[in-house]
């Protein structure tokens, strides 16, 4: 036998006995659950779980401390998530949830009134043609007026982009979700193309102002870089910067906007296709007042906030890692008036039919000061 086979041999046994007590100290924490559920005591205990790795790493090196501290962490994580299903938390958000599943229709309705930000010819405008096949537009000058127009009942859904493929996140409506109450009904992935347009008859070296979104200017840097003596100029969206040009009486100004918007506004195409990078996809989010989970629904989003401490963002994914949950944006935005505190979005691919996950939502809203379950939905 070769020496790293018999190295091998050794582990295969070790494992199985850590195996074998893993199974162990499972059945012990089941039944640890089952007591805390008799006497409504909660799942974590802080004080315990330190004792446990000030006992197990005494007298080691510092290195292999720190692994066992690790491993250990990772045990307490599974432990947790055990008790967690076994306590089957109820919580206000499980029992809306549970709702909305018996309530949500079945299809989601061709027409109703939805709120976008901008005009006519938008990137929202399309986004919501996605969503809907006979929608009753309402046009507002800011994110903010379309949490508004669905939070106060004057629109039933809206239409938000949160995040762009080659710029990011759209923090202005991350920053917006801290302050509304809201739920995503459906996200849409909308292939973005950039042409530059101006009036019929202006050619390319004429331009000395380019109007546009901060993002759609972002995202055609490589070609604006290309020209000399512009001014680049913010607007609120791409349709409304196709909207000035068009209703301008210079003939030294352009815009970056969509093919549909220079048919719109009768604006001639100078340059088709200048996106730095033709990959460009723009994510948005479909929201509603009251929460509606359509059949087939696989994406979940979070909002809340954690203890500013060591460890808690760690502590909080190991939850959900601990389910095999696949997480698949974090993002962070401070509160206002709050020194170094903030609020995180989670987005995951999972769905509250599993019972793991509801229970999940349940502690989670049961432990932490803030927590807002936004929706669980289909991409389309």
């Amino acid at each position: 036998m070769k020496e790293i086979d018999k190295y091998r041999s050794e582990i295969d046994a070790i494992d199985n006995n850590i195996r074998d007590l893993f199974e162990k100290r499972i059945a012990i924490t089941t039944e640890i659950a089952e007591y805390k559920k008799k006497n409504k005591l909660p799942v974590l205990n802080s004080m315990r779980e330190r004792e446990i790795i000030a006992r197990v790493t005494k007298n080691q090196p510092d290195m292999l401390a720190s692994l066992t501290k690790t491993l250990f962490n990772t045990i307490f994580d599974l432990s947790k998530a055990n008790q967690t299903a076994i306590l089957g938390e109820n919580s206000e958000t499980s029992a809306e949830i549970r709702r909305a599943i018996a309530e949500t229709p079945t299809l989601m309705p061709k027409s109703a009134v939805v709120a976008c930000q901008g005009t006519e010819g938008s990137n929202s405008q399309h986004a919501c043609e996605k969503c809907f096949d006979r929608p009753d537009i309402l046009y507002f000058n800011s994110f903010d007026g379309v949490f508004n127009a669905v939070e106060n009942g004057l629109c039933k859904y809206g239409i938000l982009p949160i995040e762009n493929s080659l710029h990011g996140s759209v923090r202005s409506v991350y920053d917006a979700m801290i302050t509304h109450k809201f739920h995503i009904v459906r996200s849409v992935k909308l292939k973005i193309n950039h042409f530059l347009v101006a009036k019929g008859g202006v050619k390319l070296e004429d331009i000395r102002e380019i109007y546009s979104h901060e993002q759609a200017l972002s995202q055609c840097s490589k070609f604006l870089s290309s020209l000399k003596n512009v001014k680049l100029v913010e607007c609120k969206n791409t349709a409304i910067a196709a909207k000035m040009v068009s209703e301008s009486d210079r003939c030294d100004i352009a815009a970056i906007s969509s093919v549909e918007c220079a048919e719109l506004y009768d604006l001639a195409v100078l340059k088709k296709d200048i996106q730095s990078n033709d990959n460009n996809y723009t994510r948005f989010i479909c929201i509603s007042k009251d929460l509606e989970i359509y059949p087939g629904a696989n994406k979940i989003s979070l909002m809340l906030t954690i203890p500013h401490k060591p460890g808690s963002l760690y502590e909080l994914m190991s939850q959900f890692s601990a389910l095999g949950v696949n997480l698949t944006k974090l993002e962070s935005r401070p509160i206002q008036g709050r020194d170094f505190e903030f609020m995180f979005y989670f987005e995951m691919d999972a769905s509250v039919c599993s019972d793991e996950i509801i229970s999940l939502i349940s502690h989670l809203e049961c432990t932490l000061d803030s927590f807002s379950f936004l929706g669980n939905y289909s991409e389309i």
